[in-house]
């Protein structure tokens, strides 16, 4: 395997103005992927918090670069085969979660 590009990368754990607790993983300065917040009651917000009640090992994480956000998603989860394809399934035949708004917050400066 040949190394292409390497990140010194740091994940932290930040808390937002709302309170929530966060995993934040940056790769450098001004750019980062931040937690989806369960809490946020948003097409992804709720999304997200019914994913985790049945596979708390999943996590999503949204892209930002220079305080924007770039529409990219990082998501995954270390799941066995069986608990994938329930995984799998359950996202298949839920539709609650489309009525909800994809709404985006102002970014936070993020405090050292």
């Amino acid at each position: 395997m040949e190394v292409l590009k390497e990140w010194d990368v740091k994940v932290k754990l930040v808390r937002t103005k709302r309170g929530a607790i966060l995993h934040m993983i940056e790769l450098e300065p001004g750019h980062f992927y931040i937690e989806q917040n369960p809490l946020k009651d948003s097409k992804y917000g709720v999304a997200y918090r019914k994913i985790k009640e049945n596979f708390p090992e999943f996590y999503m994480f949204w892209e930002i670069k220079n305080n924007h956000y770039t529409g990219k998603l990082l998501a995954g989860a270390f799941l066995e085969k069986r608990e994938i394809d329930d995984f799998v399934t359950q996202l298949a035949k839920s539709e609650d979660y489309k009525k909800f708004e994809d709404v985006r917050e102002e970014l936070e400066e993020i405090k050292a």
